[in-house]
């Protein structure tokens, strides 16, 4: 898989031309093998896509995000068929043991509290409040039934961004945290897809009207990534500017450490979620997890 990562503004009609994207603007045209798009990103709310373009895209499991008036994701365009083997695997999806979910979603959230520690280091962050996460992430339960991932989250977030940060208010930190987010969701989508599962059927998220439960299982790890890009770059802003956007979106071109060795962020996710399904499936102790610093390609 190629590792290009397209971001389209201020075009008026994308189409499909021999196999190529064809992207039109008023004074001249883009032309782009389908085959070397990994991300597609459509930031312009009154661009039209063709019939054949989407199909196109489908067929060489392209991560599509289609964004709103407000530059934010509002959509992501999936395949239905992803794998030769996907009715195989979802009816091994649908039967993951109730204990196996348990104990995978334990080794996440130790997981995710450990990045979130990695990024509060990074950033030279209060030494208490590291060395309560390191107690949480010890006492994290099969099912996190104490709740250790949310008690972190309100003391790494405070840490973080300041005493008076609250998750999902209106501001520029929220929005960049909530972009960044929806761009790796939609890059794990399209790889669960791509291996034959449903983004549906999750291990611990069981939204009813979730269409990506694994997903937002499987991002949690990931997230601490997104956070040190906005904590460095976005701290001062007011606007949500297109630099931020690209840069964003950027991030998973970037390479990060997974099992002792440096992977692209897309290698990294297949390879995490390969562990994952071996844990839940074949009952093997092989829970490997991406750390948060990003290196460049």
């Amino acid at each position: 898989m190629s590792h290009r990562i397209i971001y389209i503004e201020n075009c008026e009609y994308l189409r499909l031309y021999l196999d190529n994207l064809k992207v039109e603007y008023k004074d001249n045209d883009l032309l782009i093998p389908v085959s070397d798009i990994q991300i597609l990103v459509i930031d312009n709310y009154r661009s039209n896509l063709s019939v054949p373009l989407i199909n196109k895209l489908m067929e060489d499991n392209v991560c599509t995000i289609i964004c709103g008036i407000d530059h934010l994701p509002t959509s992501y365009i999936l395949p239905i068929n992803g794998h030769f083997s996907q009715s195989g695997n979802i009816n091994k999806q649908i039967n993951w043991s109730d204990e196996n979910k348990k104990n995978v979603h334990q080794k996440i959230v130790r997981a995710k509290i450990f990045n979130q520690i990695e990024i509060l280091k990074k950033n030279n962050k209060n030494l208490e409040v590291i060395t309560k996460l390191y107690q949480f992430s010890n006492e994290v339960e099969p099912g996190d039934t104490t709740n250790r991932e949310g008690l972190s989250a309100k003391m790494y977030f405070r840490e973080m961004f300041g005493d008076n940060f609250v998750r999902f208010n209106d501001d520029i930190v929220n929005i960049g945290l909530n972009y960044g987010y929806s761009i790796f969701r939609s890059l794990i989508s399209s790889i669960i897809v791509a291996k034959g599962y449903l983004p549906n059927l999750g291990i611990f998220h069981k939204g009813k009207q979730n269409m990506f439960n694994l997903s937002d299982d499987i991002i949690e790890v990931f997230r601490p990534i997104v956070d040190d890009y906005v904590l460095n770059n976005m701290m001062e802003d007011i606007l949500f500017k297109q630099e931020h956007r690209e840069a964003l979106i950027q991030l998973t071109n970037k390479k990060v450490k997974i099992d002792n060795r440096k992977q692209t962020i897309p290698n990294a996710i297949y390879i995490y979620i390969e562990s994952i399904l071996k844990e839940l499936e074949n009952n093997e102790n092989s829970f490997v997890f991406p750390l948060p610093i990003c290196y460049d390609l």
